[in-house]
């Protein structure tokens, strides 16, 4: 009878996630149009393509900024690049004589630039010629590489516990940075180019201004390796992911741990910010993808999508897309569709930031929580996506690379502090709710109550099972106690 009842409140419980996870995101935007939450609610990720043809674990991915290439490096020592373009096949680029760790694309798009094992890099035309350069830039595997926002240097990190920059024009040695302590597993330049974030294996995540070449603070909550590190695309923000299956968060001006996600059940090994600065996404060894919200500080999508752990993931220039790998040896693109805000302004906003010489210290983009201000919008027909294999056809969205993601929604980008007033509360818009979304929520409710009498039950089972059980050890200990003395 226990287990049943168990049985029971599990399947409760399960259809209730399921429940929450399409009704309650959206339950915020009920006050201005009930039509645009179910048609938010249907809008979940959707997996557009697979490509299959690497022999190993796949590393690293990125998209072409032209939206027409998607580039793959694995442990089988090839660099892949995948054309979306329907009937065009893939390159394979062979030339490393190890594992390829990572691969990024220029911010042109003209160049690929991937680092392997071999403890060299290489820098190749994603055309079908192939042609590479190649130099060796480490005395060690060399783990990560980046281009800097003007694509004029490189940046690579190494297990020989150096970061080194480079020039991209005949590859020329900069200058080297040497305080980790161990190996270091990835390297990233901020969207304004002037500082690094570095993440190692001595369980620590460094801070680096460019110009000056110095550690400028160092983050040590990590409880394990530190496998990934980003910039927020406000350039104010950075996120690390390491094996101790956590995702953190940091304000780089305050020096303040932000937020702090304990969602993965394995050790996280990617991470990728959204274009719009409001989703974060992570791969793990539990095979599974994790979306998070920031601006609502939560977990929004959990995909399962490969066979094994998930190794590494991208989302696109413009957040349309994001790219996924594993230890399946698959690539899988997927169409976000989540992203139903109008952030062209937000970019605008970043962009800007970026481009002066000196920006001013300006974060409003994650905050723990922010309001929301919602519009309506038309939105706009999306053809069918279609995707049945590595030969299969490409979606005409996918090919398309001048396509925006569908608008139905606009979340507010800036977030502002309430002004002091006099009146410390406003009074409540009046929300009227359709009576079909009414009786969902009524069910639920009915539900809740059934889960509340279940666990009163178990409660009662469990006491009873206590009593007995200290019962059955008062009895044993008596007939102990009585034997003794036979003996």
């Amino acid at each position: 009878i226990f287990e049943i009842i168990v049985l029971e409140a599990v399947s409760v419980f399960s259809r209730f996630d399921t429940l929450f996870a399409y009704f309650l995101p959206d339950l915020r935007l009920y006050s201005t149009s009930v039509a645009s939450v179910m048609t938010s609610v249907l809008e979940d990720p959707t997996l557009e393509r697979h490509f299959k043809g690497h022999r190993d674990t796949v590393t690293s991915l990125d998209f072409n900024p032209n939206m027409k290439q998607l580039a793959s490096g694995s442990m089988d020592s090839c660099l892949m690049v995948w054309n979306f373009k329907p009937q065009m096949r893939a390159y394979r680029f062979v030339g490393h004589k190890d594992a390829v760790m990572s691969v990024v694309f220029s911010p042109s798009g003209h160049l690929v630039a991937s680092a392997s094992r071999d403890k060299t890099v290489r820098l190749w035309i994603p055309s079908v010629k192939g042609e590479s350069t190649v130099f060796k830039s480490h005395t060690a595997t060399v783990r990560s590489v980046d281009f800097s926002p003007d694509g004029q240097s490189l940046l690579t990190a190494s297990d020989d516990k150096s970061i080194k920059v480079w020039t991209v024009h005949r590859q020329k040695f900069q200058f080297s940075l040497n305080q980790h302590m161990n190996w270091v597993r990835c390297a990233r330049f901020s969207p304004d180019g002037r500082m690094i974030v570095s993440g190692s294996d001595d369980k620590t995540v460094k801070l680096w201004d460019r110009n000056t070449k110095e550690c400028v603070h160092t983050f040590f909550e990590h409880g394990g390796f530190v496998n990934s590190v980003a910039f927020h695309p406000s350039g104010t923000c950075i996120a690390a992911a390491g094996t101790d299956s956590t995702v953190k968060v940091w304000d780089i001006r305050t020096n303040r741990l932000l937020q702090h996600y304990q969602v993965h059940t394995a050790a996280v090994n990617g991470l990728s910010f959204h274009a719009s600065g409001n989703y974060l996404i992570t791969a793990s060894n539990d095979s599974t993808l994790k979306i998070l919200d920031l601006l609502e500080g939560r977990l929004f999508y959990t995909l399962h999508g490969h066979q094994g752990p998930a190794t590494t993931v991208a989302f696109s220039r413009a957040g349309d897309f994001f790219a996924s790998g594993g230890s399946d040896e698959q690539v899988m693109v997927w169409k976000t569709n989540f992203d139903q805000v109008d952030y062209s302004e937000v970019l605008k906003s970043h962009k800007a930031r970026t481009d002066q010489p000196h920006p001013p210290p300006h974060i409003h983009d994650i905050p723990p929580r922010s309001p929301h201000t919602v519009r309506q919008v038309q939105r706009p027909a999306v053809p069918q996506a279609t995707a049945t294999g590595q030969n299969g056809p490409v979606s005409n969205s996918l090919a398309d690379f001048s396509l925006t993601s569908a608008d139905v929604a606009m979340r507010e980008p800036e977030y502002a502090p309430p002004a002091p007033s006099a009146a410390a509360t406003q009074p409540l818009e009046k929300q009227t709710i359709p009576p079909q979304l009414a009786n969902t929520l009524e069910h639920i409710v009915g539900q809740l109550d059934v889960i509340t009498q279940t666990v009163s039950i178990l409660e009662q089972r469990l006491s009873m099972t206590e009593n007995k059980l200290r019962e059955a050890l008062d009895n044993q200990q008596k007939i102990t106690l009585q034997v003794r003395p036979t003996d």
